[in-house]
């Protein structure tokens, strides 16, 4: 609950602080201000904060990363002006933001992310279909020895937080309204992306649930250049990007066999050509959505996620950015 209330303050404080001076086309406001982003996206924004406030560096903005109900929550509570999630706010919640804060919503899909599925190294399984996915989310297949190898030990199934927009994709897509996650005895919730990544790492009978931001190699590579030279690479229009995941952990292909593909068996790694073309089957879409008007750091930092500097960092996490082109990516 302290937890609550301190976010509640420092976003009220924020908001308070944020100015409405006049700022002209194609400049940028000044100030702070909060974002609330679900944690399966903490390494885009991060990078998206850093270059943005070196490039403007009388802006700052405070992220918060929490499970995506509390992001839509803070935002519905007024006490923040922009979020990152996986869902739009509905026609009724827009017209309460408008009736009870006098607020305009605006809505817009950021990006394309792959919900991956991450195995120990030592694991011998490489390939899901979305039947077997299904399955095993609904406790129909418990144990690895019912995929591959002679491994009779029960699939212990990895998430971030229950919270989480991965959690809920995973319901909605092969559960359903009527059935959670936390029913299936062999679901474990983590902490955050990080936390399973991490068991992962060490436990060969566990299946981890992860946004392939998470596995993207080339934003941490990136990470070990100095950021003047990141910013101008980033704007750079001329150059392609070819994003490797990682090694650190198996990612495993799936395959969706169904009368639109004829039912062809090929399964596909979560790379961007794959997310582009619809043949890797498990993705959802990815959206800022901000409350603030115009003249606001908050605006500003939306109109820059949105533009060539921002899609361009996001192309570098493996995700799909939304409004750009898919350049050159790794399909072997």
């Amino acid at each position: 609950m302290k937890k609550s209330i301190s976010i509640a303050a420092v976003g009220a404080l924020l908001l308070a602080s944020v100015g409405c001076t006049p700022v002209k086309r194609g400049e940028y406001a000044k100030g702070s201000a909060t974002i609330f982003c679900d944690d399966g996206f903490k390494t885009v924004l991060d990078e998206e904060i850093e270059v943005f406030e070196y490039s403007y560096p009388e802006s700052s903005i405070i992220p918060f990363y929490v499970s995506q109900t509390e992001a839509i929550d803070t935002l519905m509570a007024d006490n923040t002006q922009a979020i990152i999630v996986t869902k739009e706010l509905s026609k009724e919640q827009v017209d309460y933001m408008k009736a009870k804060f006098k607020r305009v919503i605006r809505q817009n899909c950021i990006a394309v992310d792959a919900v991956a599925l991450i195995v120990n190294k030592k694991n011998p399984v490489s390939a899901l279909s979305v039947d077997e996915i299904g399955k095993i989310m609904q406790g129909k297949i418990t144990r690895w020895n019912k995929l591959a190898g002679n491994d009779t030990t029960a699939i212990k199934i990895v998430f971030d937080n229950m919270g989480s927009s991965t959690v809920s994709y995973m319901r909605d897509r092969f559960l359903g309204d009527s059935a959670r996650i936390s029913d299936n005895k062999n679901a474990f919730a983590q902490e955050n992306n990080a936390a399973v990544f991490d068991v992962v790492k060490t436990d060969p009978n566990a299946l981890g649930v992860i946004s392939v931001s998470w596995l993207g190699d080339n934003l941490s590579a990136a990470k070990n250049i100095p950021l003047d030279q990141r910013v101008n690479a980033y704007k750079n229009e001329t150059d392609t990007v070819a994003p490797q995941l990682t090694t650190e952990v198996n990612i495993l292909k799936v395959s969706n066999p169904t009368q639109d593909n004829d039912f062809s068996p090929v399964a596909y790694k979560p790379y961007q050509a794959y997310i582009y073309s619809g043949e890797y089957p498990l993705v959802r879409k990815v959206y800022m959505i901000t409350s603030a008007s115009n003249s606001t750091v908050v605006h500003s930092f939306y109109a820059f996620v949105t533009g060539f500097v921002g899609q361009k960092i996001i192309s570098l996490t493996g995700i799909l950015p939304y409004h750009m082109n898919p350049r050159v990516v790794e399909v072997k």
